[in-house]
């Protein structure tokens, strides 16, 4: 949504929840992971969270890709962004409307990243297990991200590092 239809978008957003909430339907409104109100950026800007949080019966906080296939290795949704997105949310709106998005997934970059070339490939926590399994690799955990990661080197001697989530990262982020 672009920034110049900020209201438009929460006017839309609020008639829609007196249309579906007549048909007992809820509105959930995703919200892009803003740390403030002067946050920049398409995907900000048009993200009033106050705005939205009062014309929908509840907000869904995307807390997640930091760590992005295109983007630079790093955890996908590392505890202490999330946080910092907890803590502007609640200055915005009641926590009785806030429903926490975390990922479920992780991403394995080959090294040495690149900006604009280097791609991660996407794939479950699962399969993210499975692969440290059979390349024989130590998950270790990020104290700092609460995120656990990896290093391996694949068939052709190229190092990889592998972000993901398990319970361990999923309890961390529960208990904000």
């Amino acid at each position: 949504v672009p920034p110049e239809l900020r209201e438009a978008y929460a006017a839309f957003v609020c008639r829609l929840r007196e249309a579906l909430n007549a048909e007992g339907k809820p509105v959930v409104a995703a919200l892009a992971p803003k740390t403030s109100a002067q946050q920049r950026g398409l995907l900000y800007e048009a993200h009033d969270y106050a705005a939205l949080s009062h014309a929908a019966n509840a907000v869904l906080l995307m807390a997640y890709e930091w760590g992005y296939t295109a983007g630079p290795p790093m955890a996908v949704a590392p505890l202490t962004q999330v946080r910092r997105v907890l803590d502007y949310a609640l200055t915005e709106m009641a926590p009785e409307k806030i429903f926490l998005g975390v990922p479920t997934y992780g991403y394995d970059w080959p090294l040495p990243y690149e900006k604009g070339r280097t791609r991660a490939e996407t794939f479950s926590s699962q399969a993210a297990v499975a692969r440290a399994r059979l390349v024989g690799a130590e998950i270790e955990f990020d104290e700092t991200a609460r995120s656990p990661c990896y290093h391996y080197f694949d068939k052709m001697r190229r190092e990889h590092v592998v972000w993901f989530e398990d319970a361990r990262s999923l309890r961390a982020k529960i208990a904000l």
